[in-house]
Formats: structure tokens, C-alpha cells, sequence
């Protein structure tokens, strides 16, 4: 299932600034922000600010992509940690995909994710490149 307009337009605050929740309870980030703590069960929140610099943990070339995506492949996507433990999934870009290694240091960016409907409402988010 897609991300809907309004789903997304909810959630662009957190894209935007990269924000995330934090438990008052026991300190685990939560990336989006969530509702209830999936380690303590707590539903209390500080709103921090994610760093913008991490490393690649590991990543996977995608090289038959879903419709929306065909004019980008092939891409990389990998998983990232954070300076500050936090993990996420994200499309990396700007990178010759055979020079992709664990460890690789990376930057977020905010760019332009895709575009929808016969509007053309334009989606962005972050992506990560090499730092």
C-alpha cells in the first residue's frame, strides 16, 4: 500500500526537520515518532532532532523497481545508523553503486522522493549521500 497525500503531509514535520520521539521513560528514539514506546510500553514523549551524519550498516541494489520508480533504477537503499544509535532506511544516491561499502560515512538530504497522480503533487523526504 502507497503513502497516501494526507498521510504524508501528517507526517512532514518529522520529514522536513527530522524530528523523532524520545521516551521520557527510558531514553529509546523512536524514528518516526510513535504514539507508545516499543521498549518500555510508555506513551510520554520529548520531540528531538535526529544528526544529519551516519554510516551505511548494510544496503541492497534494487534493480527491477515498482512503477513509481523504474526511471531511478538501478538505486541503492541501505540502512543507516546514526551518530546517536538511531537507525533508518533510506535511498542512497549520488554514489557509484560498485563503490557502496559498510562503513561508508553519509550526510542526509532532503530531496524530492517522487511525484503522484495526474496533479503531479511532488513528495520529498531524505536521502542519504556520501559525506
Amino acid at each position: 500500500m502507497g503513502l497516501t497525500t494526507a498521510r504524508y503531509w501528517r507526517e512532514v514535520p518529522q520529514r522536513y526537520r527530522m524530528e523523532a520521539g524520545e521516551c521520557t521513560a527510558c531514553g529509546e528514539i523512536h524514528f518516526p515518532p510513535r504514539r507508545i514506546c516499543m521498549k518500555c510500553g510508555k506513551q510520554k514523549f520529548e520531540t528531538v532532532v535526529l544528526p544529519d551524519t551516519g554510516k551505511v550498516i548494510t544496503w541492497t541494489v534494487i534493480r527491477v523497481a515498482p512503477d513509481e520508480f523504474t526511471d531511478l533504477s538501478p538505486y541503492a537503499v541501505c540502512l543507516v545508523e546514526l551518530e546517536n544509535g538511531v537507525r533508518l532506511m533510506s535511498q542512497l544516491v549520488d554514489v557509484d553503486l560498485d563503490e557502496i561499502e559498510m562503513g561508508l560515512p553519509v550526510k542526509i538530504e532532503f530531496r524530492r522522493i517522487r511525484e503522484d497522480g495526474a496533479d503531479g503533487v511532488l513528495f520529498y523526504g531524505y536521502k542519504v549521500v556520501p559525506a
